[in-house]
């Protein structure tokens, strides 16, 4: 009994020793990916000032509150230089840290930056966006760069090549400058990871930008980026554009290449094809996202990507101001939104029809089996399986943990947690279905019924489209901007973006006003669908966000982003008018 009692008490030591350095080893893997980051923007921070040295007088403001039109233009033409532009830029994100250390949302600067200003003023053909400095989410491909999703073992990896995006880019002319922040696996509208910490939202520090693409939304907002480059698998080109005010586009998936953008999200979502991935741009407002549109939908990209569509932006369509026949809507009936998004809704909704524009009632089909049965039973079709696995090797983000336990729990186990307590909580289970019962798809033919449903649900809802006789349609996005936190507590009020996504359609957001103290008053009074633990931590969520963007989304039928741009950019245009 005494060996016994000592071989386990020493097997339990070793266990605890064993965990320790395990942990011990990780934590120094992110102190190192922490220093090299500082000392990336110290170097950035060093060729600004040798910049600055040579040319002392350099109009920063005017620069930086230029739209990407007339930047772009200027730079056509020769009145800006790359070089300056690009330095005002790294210094506006790297001088005294300003935007950096106020919300860390730049994950790594890219030295490789210098090399491609030598090499575009050596072209002798000037991109559609030459000299422009463009920042990309953390897991799109560069070389030479970590593309990281947030997790420890990425670390020390970097890209072999660019991907087909950044070749696109650079072929145009553009200056990949910095890598943004994203939440630990993507699977997160905040944006928070173990590695380089929470990124904060530049208009209310006590507020998330949203995510997976945060630290786009974070930078471009506060001034840092006037051109990125995001992903949208659940709303999170979206997300961060309605929390921060700015203008983002979810393309149909294949629309831009995808190619060599790697890890995680872009795999899992392979996996599950029948609900894809998509990049896109992010940018101040519609018209920049036009031209970046215009710059990739390119003969390079339908060359180096051959299973891109080879469809060029067209002009006529985004340029046409024929009355549009618009479907609407303010609530999907799955999670309600706070009253100010659903404002927003009404008041683009009657200003569009003072323009001219035909306004036409339009229901969403069974959001509810939507989200329970559609997306999230095909996104964790091995029920949580692959994503769960990235997690081994990394401590769990703190705003991840409660997702993480959640999927962790045996199947069984949630059966009958179910059991329990849906005579407790009805509506809870049954009407807002709790996402941490979903399970897997138990067989290949189960598999492929899922993916089945999903093509007969968007037949259905094409129908329900063309039967009204729609161009396009207006309905709400999640926002405002959550207090940090938050957003893991909340997966189900996704909805109004994640439906899109299975849908496979176009959508953009557009900001057209700001919440109110008069919406504040009226959110004290809401009681969402059944006034019951979502629906209260919505409330907590959304509280204190006077002043900041209320946003729309703007939808359009696959393959047709151009109509998009042109129905998001006449909102916005109406928007300013009021």
């Amino acid at each position: 009994p005494a060996a016994a009692l000592s071989l386990l008490c020493g097997s339990a030591v070793a266990v605890v020793v064993w965990k320790w350095l395990g942990e011990r080893q990780i934590q120094q893997k992110m102190e190192e990916a922490q220093r090299t980051r500082e000392e990336g923007v110290k170097k950035m921070a060093e060729a600004v000032r040798q910049f600055r040295e040579q040319v002392p007088i350099a109009q920063t403001d005017a620069i930086l509150s230029l739209p990407l039109l007339e930047l772009a233009g200027r730079l056509q033409e020769g009145s800006l230089s790359p070089k300056t532009v690009l330095y005002t830029y790294i210094e506006k994100v790297s001088a005294a840290l300003e935007v950096t250390q106020q919300t860390n949302c730049v994950r790594h600067f890219i030295p490789e930056c210098e090399e491609q200003l030598q090499e575009i003023q050596g072209q002798k053909e000037k991109g559609l966006l030459y000299g422009i400095p463009v920042s990309i989410k953390d897991h799109i491909g560069h070389k030479g760069q970590l593309s990281t999703c947030g997790l420890v073992q990425y670390l020390g990896t970097p890209e072999q090549e660019d991907s087909v995006l950044v070749k696109v880019l650079k072929r145009q002319g553009a200056i990949p400058f910095a890598k943004t922040n994203v939440p630990q696996s993507l699977f997160n509208y905040d944006c928070s990871n173990t590695i380089f910490g929470q990124t904060l939202n530049p208009l209310n520090h006590q507020k998330t930008p949203g995510g997976s693409s945060g630290g786009e939304g974070a930078l471009i907002a506060g001034g840092g980026s006037i051109l990125g480059i995001g992903s949208d698998v659940g709303g999170s080109i979206r997300l961060p554009s309605s929390f921060c005010g700015l203008c983002g586009l979810k393309p149909t998936a294949k629309r831009l290449s995808a190619w060599h953008t790697p890890l995680l999200i872009m795999d899992i979502s392979s996996r599950a094809m029948p609900v894809p991935s998509a990049l896109g741009p992010m940018a101040r407002d519609v018209d920049s996202l036009a031209l970046c549109m215009k710059a990739l939908l390119c003969e390079e990209m339908f060359r180096l990507d051959p299973t891109v569509p080879p469809i060029p932006f067209n002009e006529e369509v985004y340029s046409s101001s024929a009355p549009l026949r618009v479907g609407y809507y303010d609530t999907d009936g799955f999670f309600p939104l706070p009253p100010c998004m659903r404002r927003a809704v009404r008041e683009t909704r009657e200003a569009l029809q003072a323009a001219g524009h035909t306004l036409v009632p339009f229901s969403p089909l069974r959001i509810h089996y939507v989200m329970n049965e559609l997306f999230l039973k095909t996104f964790f079709a091995d029920g949580g399986r692959a994503w769960l696995d990235e997690f081994t090797g990394n401590i769990v983000d703190p705003s991840l943990k409660p997702q993480v336990t959640c999927y962790k729990i045996p199947r069984l186990v949630k059966k009958l947690l179910a059991l329990i307590l849906k005579p407790l909580f009805p509506l809870f289970l049954s009407l807002k279905k709790n996402v941490t019962m979903i399970s897997a798809c138990r067989s290949v033919n189960e598999l492929w019924n899922q993916q089945h449903q999903i093509e007969a649900y968007r037949s259905q809802f094409i129908t329900q489209w063309r039967e009204l006789q729609l161009d396009v349609v207006l309905c709400p996005v999640l926002g405002p901007a959550f207090t940090v936190g938050f957003p893991g507590k909340l997966l189900p009020a996704v909805s109004s973006t994640m439906l899109y996504n299975v849908l496979n359609f176009p959508a953009g957001v557009v900001p057209v006003s700001v919440v109110t103290e008069a919406d504040e008053e009226e959110l004290k009074l809401y009681r969402g669908c059944c006034d019951d633990s979502w629906d209260r931590t919505l409330k907590q969520a959304v509280a204190g966000a006077v002043g900041l963007p209320v946003a729309v989304q703007c939808v359009a039928l696959p393959w047709q982003e151009e109509l998009c741009l042109r129905f998001m950019k006449e909102v916005e245009t109406l928007s300013r008018r009021t």
